[in-house]
């Protein structure tokens, strides 16, 4: 994937100086969003080593990814507050180090009730590095690029949770569950640092020498409130995450129940194909979104919405299919079509709205995203199996993508710039 060339602010020393600490900070923040996604991952691989030593219910298990969620969707909203107020590099250096932390404590654990506070506290790092990263990276490249900048930063997503998958399988079979979390922590201390030296862009830095850098709390609550851009771009996106989040739940349990595949290899089919279709849809989705913007404001968000429309057949049709490798072609190109989102929707959310009210805009949708989305999606498609089946269940998750569609064409019709 290209980089974009970064835009200098007038007042930068040089136009290849600002390229360079523009580019440095996306490196150490997409580096940080992998690792980010690398630590949430490997707690689901190690769950069933992680079950035995405690010995622990299905259901107290859940509790763990469930708790995790909880505390960081409803810290978000505020890492999001203090990312409009205070400098965001030391939040972000301080989030990092937090979870990074936690995740080393996680395998000190000799309790099940350590390791939910262990979670807990990797999920109030996470919150507090994730609605601000969006916010420093609006400010330090032009909103043209935006697209495609942020496209590169979520390619960590995929390509995060495959590491966790395959590093947390590989340490807790080869020594134990508790190397793991040793494992996965560290990188994020070596992060944690180097985030410090980070730029601190000037808020609306890319945004025109009008552009607020502060804004009464208040004030811009009221006018997110009627953003209607804003909230049926977090509708589509809600509706995205719950079908995503309940089919990355439930696929490895579809293919061993319903394909009689083994578990190993269902988790690693799984894997491998959810980092491929990440990778290039993220990839595509950031050119494509760049290119759609330039076209009409909104388009990024159109071509978002087509994407989740062609991938509901396309996720209803997989549970048809019995041959495997017909069915793992057709997950891929669904997986392909909804991972073309992540940059034009997110670079959606930061171009909405006024520069001084990003980061909060950004952690508001992240709760409304996992409230909403995949806090629940899990436990609403085990409920539906057990009525009916998990093949049926599976089928009717792509409703909620035919829906997310629907509402981004809408969010893309309604989209316009903020006022700085």
């Amino acid at each position: 994937m290209s980089l974009p060339t970064a835009v200098a602010d007038p007042s930068a020393p040089s136009a290849s100086s600002a390229a360079r600490t523009g580019y440095y900070a996306l490196l150490i923040l997409t580096l940080i969003n992998l690792v980010n996604y690398l630590d949430r991952y490997i707690v689901t691989v190690a769950l069933p080593y992680i079950q035995r030593d405690f010995q622990l219910t299905d259901t107290q298990s859940g509790y763990l990814g469930s708790f995790f969620i909880i505390v960081f969707m409803l810290a978000s909203p505020v890492g999001g507050f203090l990312g409009d107020r205070v400098p965001r590099k030391f939040l972000v250096a301080a989030g990092v180090l937090l979870w990074s932390l936690a995740t080393g404590a996680s395998g000190l654990a000799t309790t099940f009730f350590m390791l939910m506070v262990a979670r807990a506290c990797v999920g109030i790092g996470e919150a507090g590095y994730g609605a601000v990263a969006p916010s420093i990276i609006s400010d330090l490249f032009p909103r043209e690029q935006r697209t495609r900048v942020l496209s590169f930063f979520y390619i960590a997503i995929p390509v995060g949770a495959a590491a966790g998958y395959g590093l947390g399988g590989w340490l807790s079979e080869a020594y134990s569950w508790h190397v793991a979390f040793f494992v996965g922590g560290a990188p994020g201390l070596v992060l944690g640092a180097l985030a410090f030296f980070m730029p601190e862009p000037q808020r609306g830095a890319m945004d025109g020498p009008d552009a607020q850098e502060k804004l009464p709390f208040l004030v811009g609550l009221k006018g997110l409130a009627r953003n209607t851009a804003f909230w049926w771009t977090t509708a589509g996106y809600t509706l995205m995450t719950f079908a995503i989040g309940g089919l990355a739940f439930w696929l490895p349990t579809f293919l061993v129940r319903e394909r009689a595949m083994t578990a190993d290899r269902a988790g690693f089919l799984s894997g491998a194909v959810t980092a491929l279709a990440g990778l290039l849809g993220t990839v595509a989705g950031g050119w494509l979104g760049d290119k759609m913007d330039r076209r009409m404001p909104g388009g990024g968000l159109r071509m978002s919405g087509v994407g989740l429309l062609l991938a509901a057949p396309l996720m209803f049709l997989s549970v048809q299919v019995h041959a495997l490798a017909p069915m793992f072609a057709i997950i891929f190109l669904a997986q392909f079509l909804i991972f073309l989102n992540s940059g034009p929707i997110n670079a959606a959310i930061v171009n909405g709205v006024p520069p001084a009210f990003r980061a909060f805009a950004m952690g508001l949708n992240v709760l409304c995203i996992h409230l909403l989305g995949d806090a629940i999606s899990p436990t609403a498609i085990g409920k539906l199996a057990d009525i009916a089946s998990l093949g049926l269940a599976i089928e009717l998750n792509a409703i909620p993508v035919l829906l997310g569609g629907v509402a981004l064409l809408v969010a893309g019709k309604l989209f316009k710039q903020p006022a700085a």
